[in-house]
């Protein structure tokens, strides 16, 4: 277990969803609205009366953010998409991730075509060009896999198809999968959610775009977790 960010979070409960990106929760027994971040549906999740995690925020119309719902173990599935991010940076950083050994963040929201690429890394083989996705979405008989997405995004269509373009250029290209939840070990699309990116990602695997996934997870504590830095993906 490596831990990648200690955040102040405090137990809340989730009431109800009032738009794409604000949420009633109670905390201390008072009825508060915090920020969601995650556009996905997150219905297995957004489910009134769940126990949930927030932090505090400053500014804004919102007090907190809304972080993770329990979940196996009494763990934390994240749902934040910043804190995805900021504890996959610092994976990077430590050089935890194999399928980034010793590569840096070269730059961020990187122009390609009409859309903004998550990440530029800077690796011993030359440039990357990626794009991160949030995958909270369990499946499985045993609720082994993690998947993406839980609705149609056609915003995640174009990026795939940005990155084919990449890599049908010549240039390095890859997609990689947050599978923030506990006890995941296998990554897939999920179809019914989008079949477009199911395709997608199959033409860009055949196209030479590197598809890969990890997973964290949130203690109780506020330490996000690497869990796994390799998820099996199956496409």
């Amino acid at each position: 277990m490596q831990v990648l960010l200690k955040l102040n979070v405090v137990p809340c409960v989730f009431l109800e969803r009032l738009n794409r990106f604000v949420a009633l929760v109670k905390v201390n027994g008072e009825t508060r609205k915090a920020l969601v971040t995650n556009t996905g549906r997150l219905e297995e999740f957004m489910i009134p009366g769940k126990r949930a995690f927030c932090f505090p925020k400053r500014g804004g119309k919102t007090d907190f953010v809304l972080l993770a719902f329990e979940d196996l173990g009494g763990k934390g599935a994240v749902i934040d998409t910043r804190t995805q991010a900021k504890a996959f940076e610092r994976a990077v950083e430590l050089n935890l991730i194999p399928w980034l050994r010793d590569c840096s963040i070269k730059r961020k929201e990187v122009r390609v075509g009409k859309s903004r690429l998550d990440y530029l890394f800077e690796c011993p083989e030359g440039e990357i060009y990626a794009e991160m996705k949030s995958a909270v979405l369990r499946g499985g008989e045993r609720g082994e896999y993690a998947m993406y997405p839980d609705c149609p995004s056609v915003r995640g269509q174009k990026h795939v198809r940005e990155l084919i373009g990449l890599a049908k250029a010549g240039k390095n290209a890859m997609i990689f999968f947050i599978g923030a939840m506990p006890g995941v070990e296998k990554f897939k699309p999920y179809v019914k959610g989008d079949p477009e990116i199911a395709k997608l990602l199959r033409e860009a695997n055949k196209a030479g775009v590197e598809i890969r996934a990890l997973s964290l997870s949130l203690l109780p504590t506020g330490e996000v977790i690497l869990d796994r830095p390799v998820l099996r993906v199956e496409l």
